[in-house]
């Protein structure tokens, strides 16, 4: 009873300009580790039925500005506020309304799913009532019912992530924050993941997940773009890539690496990057065909085939990344 008043309080809170929900609100939060400042005032914010993306290499602050929304770590400076509380002045009620995610495997590999489903309930108080029904729907949700019995250090790693996530999901929180969820698992596991997410959101939880993989920050409502501890682009990844201001072409050929220092030399060339077994090269002004028949001649059999193409979200990050390269901010 009172967590469903606190969820019919909290329907009242901050509303950001779309109309949604804030559950996560950020403002200007950064984090010094002695001389290392990890997060450099970062504002943001997550609406209910979102799902807000954290793009970024390693070392960009990603996991940093995740453990200060989870009250694991105190700012240094700026706020936090998750649900209308302050994570500085509430942490222990912060750290009870959310579900999180850590980077590792953080469940108990000796217990079964089913106890490490009753662990956490009994963590956060989930009353034998509502613990029973709360099992059967996750077990309908992430399809673990077969292996209740299961040792959790005995699961695939797609299962494993999917018995986390329903151990943070098992106190029904209205906000969930996943530290690089499908890290090292198989395609379509990650595939599977998303789509609990989905579900998720739909149900009116705030979601803030980061991820290394840039398919994913694709299926994310918006995206915030990390680089150096600060957040270099935000929005929907539709309109960062309809942003991206430079000409892109996809080459092929049968020595991509002679390729890419090629075109390196080539003045007017904004970026050349491996994408798979292609090359994606980005020009300041569109080349013109002649310029494209000399290529192919100073390239014999090399230079098989270009094509322009549209950016994807990974294009339109490198090309941040490689502006902000020169920035000390």
């Amino acid at each position: 009873m009172e967590r469903e008043t606190k969820r019919l309080r909290n329907r009242n809170q901050l509303k950001h300009g779309s109309g949604v929900q804030v559950l996560i609100d950020i403002e200007k939060l950064s984090r010094d580790f002695g001389d290392i400042q990890a997060v450099k005032s970062v504002s943001l914010k997550v609406g209910a039925g979102e799902i807000v993306g954290l793009i970024g290499p390693d070392g960009a602050g990603k996991t940093t500005l995740m453990r200060m929304v989870c009250a694991l770590i105190p700012p240094t400076s700026g706020t936090v506020r998750v649900l209308d509380q302050d994570v500085r002045e509430h942490p222990e009620r912060v750290r009870r309304e959310i579900g999180y995610m850590p980077q590792q495997f953080s469940l108990y590999a000796d217990l079964t799913v089913e106890q490490n489903l009753h662990f956490f309930a009994d963590i956060f108080q989930v009353t034998r009532e509502e613990r029973e029904k709360r099992l059967r729907e996750l077990y309908r949700f992430s399809r673990l019912e077969p292996f209740r019995r299961r040792a959790a250090g005995a699961l695939s790693g797609g299962m494993k992530q999917k018995l986390a996530l329903s151990c943070a999901l098992i106190h029904r929180p209205q906000v969930l924050v996943l530290d690089e969820p499908t890290f090292g698992v198989d395609p379509l596991s990650r595939q599977e993941f998303w789509q609990l997410l989905q579900q998720i959101k739909q149900e009116g939880t705030g979601i803030l997940v980061s991820t290394a993989y840039m398919d994913e920050a694709a299926l994310c409502d918006r995206v915030a773009l990390m680089h150096r501890g600060r957040i270099i682009a935000r929005g929907a990844p539709d309109d960062l890539i309809r942003q991206f201001p430079y000409p892109l072409f996809r080459l092929e050929g049968t020595d991509l690496r002679q390729l890419l220092e090629f075109f390196r030399r080539i003045p007017g060339v904004r970026s050349t990057t491996l994408f798979g077994d292609a090359l994606h090269v980005s020009f300041d002004e569109q080349p013109e065909e002649n310029q494209w028949q000399q290529w192919y001649r100073e390239n014999p059999g090399i230079l098989l085939h270009h094509q322009s193409i549209s950016p994807t979200i990974e294009d339109v990050f490198l090309e941040l990344m490689k502006e902000n390269n020169g920035s000390s901010s």
